[in-house]
């Protein structure tokens, strides 16, 4: 990406086991009906390899993984320990801006999670335009759509929500982020280009045993929120105080809808 959007290994790690929980299984299932044996995935946008973790076991054996990421880090960390049924697993620093067929080239299937809402229209074209051109089938996993359900329901939820979704569509480096309309994009992009794609919710649902991670999001979800209008701040001020409170007593529910996608050659 061009204008890069920080992402710590912490998070993700507190993310990976509700992640692994919502992506589409039938979906993926349905991918792993596509790729030969050998196979060859690259995953953009890779951070620390949960995707990797997630799919590798639902994928024929011998795998090859080509893991992109801007940051280096993270990849060595995806690269120490591969799951079983990955034989080599190679790493690509860089940004996905300028992606073209050339970074995939020998692709069986191009994968990513939690990718497409933070990148630009032009961005997810030339992802899509790159997995045509090599006729790579491709596993778009977790794109937010931007609609977030509470219980308890709060009056801030609806407000805070709208601005949390105008920030997901903000300016960043001269970029405009598609946010929610990433996954429809994508799938009009692939249909446009003779492909077959099926598309899947992916929720989150988090409740009681979600603690640290509800408050960890919540605590971004707002911030994102405010930063977008900060005409909320006092009002998110006291929505956190009570939100808060019912995740330290697990009294908070919390489903995230995400979208997935399975584009293939028709």
């Amino acid at each position: 990406m061009s204008a890069v959007i920080p992402v710590s290994a912490d998070w993700l790690t507190l993310r990976e086991p509700a992640d692994a929980a919502a992506r589409s299984l039938p979906l993926a299932r349905r991918a792993a009906s596509l790729v030969p044996a050998p196979a060859i995935v690259h995953d953009l946008g890779s951070g620390t390899g949960s995707m990797m973790r997630w799919l590798a076991p639902l994928l024929p054996p011998p795998q090859t993984w080509v893991l992109h990421d801007w940051n280096p880090s993270l990849l060595a960390r995806a690269a120490a320990t591969p799951p079983p049924g990955v034989d080599a697993v190679r790493t690509r620093v860089g940004h996905l801006e300028h992606l073209d067929r050339a970074d995939i080239a020998g692709a069986h299937l191009v994968v990513t999670s939690a990718l497409l809402d933070v990148l630009s229209s032009d961005e997810v074209e030339a992802i899509v335009d790159a997995c045509v051109a090599v006729g790579a089938p491709a596993l778009f996993a977790l794109s937010v759509d931007g609609v977030v359900t509470f219980d308890p329901v709060d009056p801030g939820d609806v407000v805070l929500a709208a601005a949390f979704n105008d920030h997901q569509r903000r300016l960043a480096g001269g970029r405009r982020l598609l946010g929610p309309e990433a996954a429809t994009l994508a799938a009009e992009l692939f249909r446009s280009a003779g492909w077959t794609v099926e598309t899947d919710a992916s929720p989150w649902r988090l409740g009681s045993d979600h603690g640290p991670l509800i408050a960890e999001w919540l605590d971004g979800w707002l911030a994102a929120a405010v930063e977008e209008r900060p005409a909320l701040t006092e009002w998110a001020r006291e929505y956190a105080q009570v939100r808060s409170s019912q995740v330290a007593a697990g009294r908070l529910r919390v489903e995230v809808q995400h979208r997935d996608l399975l584009a293939w050659p028709s």
